[in-house]
């Protein structure tokens, strides 16, 4: 009996400098091969590989997924995702939020296909919470993309100077100081994030 040989996993280090361009299908198949990275594609189709978190930021994130989940297993108004769920965008870009939430007649559109793979969709509630070492530009330009592709709210937890960006479709951006919850409007009704453990 003959056994094929499975691939060998090897490190590749991509130098800032050089910019990769895939397709939607080239990430996804990336994605598949490698599931303990995590990846992005812009718009242009330029690849994001990013760090893992490190503890207290994954701890403050499980936090908050915790919330947003608790809220929608209570009112059933539609389906939370994890930063692990990516999400192709309108705009050809695939990104995955911190914690995400989409209304639940907009992912009964999807087919089960879809459900299963990149969400091809934009969800109508996106966060992502600062990791130690992140640069704000970038992350507000995220947050921008996701307002363009579809999105309602949006929160940018600064949790080194506590401070929260606030997203609206159609609004300026509200920067709150130190605030002790968030309100998720008439976007996520009856939900508020208790910041207490974020803040620590």
């Amino acid at each position: 009996m003959t056994q094929a040989n499975s691939p060998q996993a090897i490190a590749v280090y991509i130098p800032p400098t050089l910019t990769l361009i895939v397709s939607h299908e080239q990430l996804v198949e990336l994605a598949i091969a490698n599931r303990d990275l995590q990846l992005e594609r812009t718009a242009r189709g330029e690849l994001i590989v990013m760090a893992p978190t490190g503890g207290i930021t994954g701890n403050r994130n499980s936090d908050i997924e915790g919330q947003l989940w608790l809220w929608n297993r209570q009112t059933k108004l539609g389906q939370t995702f994890n930063s692990s769920t990516g999400f192709h965008l309108p705009n050809g870009a695939d990104r995955s939020p911190d914690a995400a939430w989409v209304r639940q007649d907009r992912w009964n559109t999807l087919t089960p296909e879809q459900q299963d793979g990149f969400v091809p969709l934009c969800p109508d509630f996106v966060l992502k919470l600062r990791s130690k070492n992140d640069n704000m530009k970038p992350l507000r330009a995220k947050m921008m993309e996701y307002m363009e592709n579809g999105a309602c709210l949006g929160w940018l937890i600064d949790r080194k100077n506590k401070k929260v960006e606030i997203y609206r479709q159609g609004q300026d951006v509200e920067v709150l100081d130190n605030p002790v919850t968030l309100s998720g409007e008439n976007v996520l009704p009856g939900f508020v994030l208790d910041l207490t453990e974020v803040w620590k």
